[in-house]
């Protein structure tokens, strides 16, 4: 079963006068369970599919489906529900909230969700950040911690919730062989047991290592073997 579908999915951006087609026809159809990643040279459009997919950009045209839902059917709530539950997005930039500590950044997304025992919310984010290497750090601010560091928060936040799809744009460029290793491993380790669908952009030759699939971008297109 696909848990994502795209369809002739196009992207184009006005820089003044000039149309950037970042996307110009992709067809992608991913199932769950699934753990690839999408290659490709600066500027052949990953960043901007992962962010369509991730309903966080919407397409020039085009379809996207998650679980079968045409995402252009959805209102504005239903997909800031979609995002909340059902996607995990690991970004460059991080995207960490400057006033809270590691553990509260990591907390965030399971107290935005109704019902959750705070006390579970809090062990569950601490455990997340032990298994990144964090342990030391949970009380830390954004401010107070390395790049690395910060990329790892903003893993341990994107898997707290056991999403369904995980989004990842390049998430091992801020660490090192060793720690992107380990987080990589708690990554299989989740898709292994709860059946989660991991899609990375990457130039990481070690994330590759591990993908099921890769799939290749080249100037908006998917290059076909």
């Amino acid at each position: 079963m696909n848990i994502i579908e795209t369809k002739n999915l196009k992207k184009d951006y006005f820089l003044d006068k000039t149309i950037v087609h970042a996307l110009r026809g992709i067809d992608l159809e991913v199932e769950k369970g699934e753990f690839i990643s999408i290659v490709g040279p600066s500027g052949s459009g990953k960043t901007t599919l992962l962010n369509i997919i991730g309903c966080i950009d919407y397409p020039s045209e085009g379809m996207v489906k998650i679980s079968n839902v045409d995402i252009s059917s959805l209102s504005d709530k239903e997909i800031t529900n979609l995002r909340l539950h059902k996607i995990g997005f690991i970004f460059q930039t991080f995207n960490l909230i400057p006033v809270l500590n590691a553990l509260e950044n990591v907390e965030f997304p399971l107290l935005l969700m109704k019902n959750k025992d705070k006390k579970k919310v809090r062990k569950k984010a601490q455990q997340l950040l032990e298994s990144v290497g964090l342990k030391e750090y949970i009380k830390h601010k954004p401010a107070e911690l390395s790049g690395g560091q910060r990329q790892r928060v903003a893993i341990a936040r994107a898997l707290v919730t056991e999403p369904e799809i995980v989004l990842a744009d390049e998430p091992t460029a801020n660490l090192d062989s060793v720690t992107g290793a380990s987080v990589l491993d708690t990554m299989r380790e989740m898709n292994n047991k709860l059946h989660t669908t991991f899609v990375f952009s990457t130039h990481d030759s070690n994330v590759l290592k591990y993908a099921q699939r890769i799939i290749k971008i080249k100037d908006g297109l998917i290059q076909k073997e």
